[in-house]
């Protein structure tokens, strides 16, 4: 048995690319950064970028060029495939790429990536910050297990 299986969750570098094939279906493609943070031999932290390419097809790839855009936030699961043509200069040219089954959304932000708090258009044309939630007032007393119903 064999397992071809992506797993990506990174920040678009650009913004998707949507076309349409001859046969009429959809297709979007786009570039995902990933950032892995490791310590070095000589203990130093290191950061280093990976970049993927993305291509999504069908209504997923209207919905994704949509929504999405440079800085967003996205999950991506799919396939690994490598295609190959010969180039202008007649060298045999590769491209690694992400065939996507599933494009999830991230959180909408300031690009960062982090969730930020809801806002609210108050009919002025100008977006506030919703006040966060209290959090509980709970009983500073222990419970006792034994005062549990079930």
């Amino acid at each position: 048995m064999y397992i071809n299986k992506a797993m990506i969750y990174g920040n678009l570098t650009r913004d998707p690319e949507l076309r349409t094939l001859p046969s009429g279906i959809n297709v979007c493609s786009f570039s995902l950064a990933t950032n892995r943070v490791y310590n070095d031999r000589d203990g130093k932290r290191q950061e280093q970028t990976d970049y993927h390419n993305v291509v999504v097809f069908g209504k997923q790839a209207e919905t994704t060029a949509k929504y999405l855009t440079k800085g967003s936030s996205a999950y991506v699961e799919g396939r690994m495939q490598t295609r190959s043509w010969d180039g202008d200069n007649g060298v045999k040219q590769y491209r690694t790429e992400v065939i996507a089954d599933r494009v999830q959304f991230g959180p909408r932000g300031a690009g960062s990536g982090a969730p930020t708090g809801n806002t609210v258009n108050s009919g002025t044309g100008k977006a506030e910050a919703e006040e966060a939630p209290k959090a509980p007032d709970y009983p500073e007393e222990d419970i006792n297990p034994e005062d549990i119903p079930f």
